[in-house]
């Protein structure tokens, strides 16, 4: 058997009977059920849009002097910043308010980095009178992937809201959690009724009942006592910890007789205004007031794995921190939705698979249809392994990339296959089919190959596509052009040491 010639020759000839040709093939498929099982799945891709707000206080101020002091200056400060995409500011009554985009794809840290360093060089310039720039960064994981509503029967909404508070601080433990948030229901508030009357018999002023209020709730270090190589801090002041200590707070002093707090106002345990409002409805007709915890996930984390973490908290919870006989709805998961839609399109990859298959078996036959399918897993679950070194997740499109390729890194292994078994049919007895399948190969190689690039050469210019539909549709040419690649190379080694096998 004379030496191929051609780069694909030479590549079958290496590994059509190498003993690693099996261990490649078992390590892509370990290296592909890695990246599904760890790949984080999500309904769409996460799209990098650093947006950062601005807001400074100027109490006093007119919209017009906000803008003109205010908002154009942070405007022609921010310019400066690069990457910056575009300005959109809000001036009213006392309050400018600036959004700063960044463009797509720019790091948010280094982006809040450089836009605080420029308003710290800039804040001597800002009017007398204005407060500090407070910024804050805006992102897609700020969305919620969790919303659980609390809600029952005998329960009002300052109860629910008591009991959400707790619930808000036991989830905070888990670490993929980043924020949370309880919507509706009354917060706890200790409210102090002044009855003016006994108040102006006494000769007080409202605002001492104020200081005494702030002088009475705050502890201050005095001192240390330095004894026996040990140190003491000793501190002066008490913090109220009890309506009681309210109303029993002493406001002035008068013949030696203490005027307390009780004296002149009514003190009580009760609920402030509630800012929002949540209502459930379990059947129509009926409405029961409920409380909303929504939770978002940190960057990079899996929604999935989180709201099942969720899940598991809230039963472990229940008759502890949460009673048996409160609701609690899922009225929105992010990771369960993501889970099924990714299911679905994995289980249409493989329809796509076993339909390509058949395909082939009706052109070919039904071992060369195995020898093709043999091909498919191999390249499919290294196209993965690539997205999970790219930091991609598994949505709808990295799935569909990999759909879409299905039906053109088969192209490789078709021709190979094909060529082998037109090879093996004009074979002569005793000819060895190891050599004809390296010829064959071999004769194929540098027309496929051409083919090939000349496909990724097509495809791969969507990747550098800018805007947000670069970094939405790049999965797409990275997955096509990493799955033909694969293909290629799998066409030369799988393929030739599957038909060994298949055809002999």
């Amino acid at each position: 058997m004379t030496a191929p010639s051609g780069v694909a020759g030479r590549i079958a000839a290496a590994f059509i009977d190498s003993k690693l040709t099996p261990l490649a093939i078992l390590a892509s498929l370990a290296l592909g059920v890695w990246a599904v099982v760890m790949l984080p799945r999500e309904e769409e891709p996460q799209i990098i849009v650093p947006m950062i707000d601005v807001s400074v206080e100027l109490p006093g101020a007119s919209p017009t002097e906000v803008e003109q002091r205010v908002s154009r200056p942070i405007e022609q400060w921010l310019w400066e910043i690069p990457g910056v995409e575009y300005l959109y500011s809000t001036s009213q009554s006392g309050r400018a308010m600036v959004v700063v985009r960044f463009l797509v794809g720019q790091n948010e840290e280094q982006a809040l980095v450089r836009l605080s360093q420029k308003l710290a060089a800039h804040a001597t310039d800002l009017p007398p009178g204005a407060s500090v720039p407070l910024v804050q960064a805006r992102s897609i994981d700020d969305v919620p992937v969790m919303a659980l509503t609390l809600w029952g029967a005998g329960y009002d909404d300052a109860q629910l809201r008591a009991i959400g508070r707790q619930l808000q601080e036991s989830l905070k433990e888990l670490p993929e959690v980043s924020e949370t948030t309880v919507i509706g229901g009354r917060p706890r508030q200790i409210n102090i009724d002044i009855d003016p009357a006994r108040l102006a018999s006494r000769g007080i002023d409202p605002l001492r009942i104020q200081q005494a209020l702030e002088s009475a709730n705050v502890r201050l270090p005095a001192g240390q006592v330095v004894s026996a190589n040990r140190a003491w801090i000793l501190e002066g002041g008490r913090w109220i910890d009890s309506v009681d200590g309210i109303q029993n707070l002493t406001l002035v002093s008068r013949d030696g007789a203490p005027l307390r707090l009780s004296d002149v106002a009514s003190v009580d345990d009760g609920s402030g205004e509630p800012t929002s409002y949540v209502m459930q409805h379990p059947t129509p007709g009926q409405a029961f007031p409920a409380v909303t915890l929504s939770i978002a996930k940190r960057k990079g984390a899996n929604a999935i794995a989180l709201t099942r973490a969720i899940d598991s908290r809230i039963e472990a919870l229940r008759g502890h921190l949460l009673p048996r006989d409160l609701e609690v709805s899922t009225t929105r998961n992010y990771g369960e939705t993501a889970s099924h839609k990714s299911n679905e399109l994995l289980w249409h990859m493989l329809l796509a698979v076993v339909s390509v298959a058949v395909l082939v078996w009706l052109g070919l036959g039904r071992r060369e249809s195995l020898v093709v399918l043999a091909a498919i897993p191999v390249t499919l679950a290294l196209t993965l392994f690539v997205f999970s070194l790219y930091g991609y997740t598994l949505n709808r499109i990295t799935l569909f990339a990999l759909i879409f390729s299905i039906g053109i890194l088969v192209d490789d292994a078709i021709v190979v296959v094909e060529n082998i078994v037109r090879h093996t049919r004009a074979m002569t007895p005793g000819t060895s089919l190891t050599a004809v399948a390296i010829a064959a190969v071999n004769e194929v190689g540098n027309p496929t190959i051409l083919a090939t690039l000349a496909v990724v050469a097509a495809i791969l210019p969507m990747a550098f596509v800018g805007g947000l539909m670069g970094p939405y549709m790049r999965p797409i040419p990275v997955g096509a052009s990493a799955a033909m690649v694969f293909s290629l190379l799998i066409a030369f080694v799988v393929t030739p040491w599957a038909a060994v096998r298949l055809l002999g």
